[in-house]
């Protein structure tokens, strides 16, 4: 298959399932409901050594929050639902809480799991919190030097899917980059997922442990290494110097799905790019197989 001229390789992204949860912050404006949603979502590009996996949905404007104000949607993501808890709470507490102007409402109000994390950051008030609807919402007035930080009394998560991915292979390292902002640019703009990693692009790529040294869970993806063509047995075309990868997490299969179908599509109108395929790992890594042809049907 081709598209726009770039080959689209017949093989599969290999994605595993995960407990997410999803988030509405809102903010004064735009710019502070952005500052406290990449605060609350920072180190969290990988399980494999970040304490969750973590991301800024899409942004909203005020006809779409509770409150009337602009906000954006995050995503946190764990394996454990007990640590997802954990880790909303942190969050929340440290890096939305603490942030200007920010409240928290529920992102996933019909979601079966609902944490009662609003519940539990009301304590901070000391016992001058007070309990109000918003929008029709539950919610707690936390009285601060600001003024009030709201926050709702549950927050929803559901078993959602991570590690949806795909690998744009290009002539050079601008034209991978300058593909890759697009296709982020493009899967920004959905409901339902993430892209995790710096600015949503994977620079380093991956495998599932090591050749050599074996306490290592991950290790560098060496068959696609481009400086490593002549010495390993390579993925890399001889017309390609730069590969980078989008990592994609979302509430279900078919939302990573979308978001690879667009985020490819944007990606093969940028020149220079070459092929696009996507990781799998023999079944190591998860039970989810999206087929970049049918994706793309």
């Amino acid at each position: 298959m081709r598209i726009n001229g770039v080959e689209i390789e017949d093989t599969f992204a290999e994605a595993f399932g995960i407990k997410m949860a999803r988030v509405l912050i809102t903010g004064a404006t735009p710019h502070w409901a952005r500052v406290a949603a990449q605060e609350a979502t920072g180190f969290g590009t990988s399980i494999i050594m970040c304490p969750a996996e973590a991301g800024i949905e899409r942004e909203v404007g005020g006809d779409e929050t509770p409150d009337g104000r602009p906000g954006a949607y995050i995503m946190i993501c764990h394996m454990s639902g007990k640590e997802l808890e954990n880790q909303l709470l942190a969050r929340i507490g440290q890096c939305v809480l603490t942030a200007p102007t920010a409240a928290a409402f529920n992102g996933l109000l019909d979601a079966e799991i609902q944490y009662d994390t609003g519940f539990k950051l009301k304590f901070f008030a000391d016992g001058y919190e007070k309990e109000d609807t918003i929008g029709g919402r539950r919610v707690y007035r936390i009285p601060m030097m600001q003024g009030e930080f709201i926050v709702e009394h549950s927050m929803g998560a559901v078993s959602g899917v991570a590690g949806g991915n795909f690998f744009i292979l290009a002539k050079n390292q601008m034209a991978a980059l300058m593909a890759a902002e697009t296709a982020v640019s493009a899967i920004s703009r959905l409901e339902g997922s993430i892209t995790p990693f710096p600015g949503g692009i994977v620079a380093s790529g991956s495998k599932v442990g090591a050749n050599k040294y074996k306490f290592m869970k991950a290790t560098t993806n060496e068959k696609f290494c481009p400086s490593l063509r002549d010495e390993v047995e390579t993925m890399v075309p001889p017309d390609v110097e730069a590969i980078y990868e989008i990592v994609i997490n979302g509430i279900c299969p078919d939302a990573v799905e979308k978001a690879m179908r667009y985020g490819i599509m944007a990606t093969t109108k940028i020149p220079g790019v070459v092929k696009i395929t996507a990781g799998n790992y023999g079944g190591k890594l998860g039970k989810y197989k999206m087929h970049l042809k049918e994706i793309l049907r």
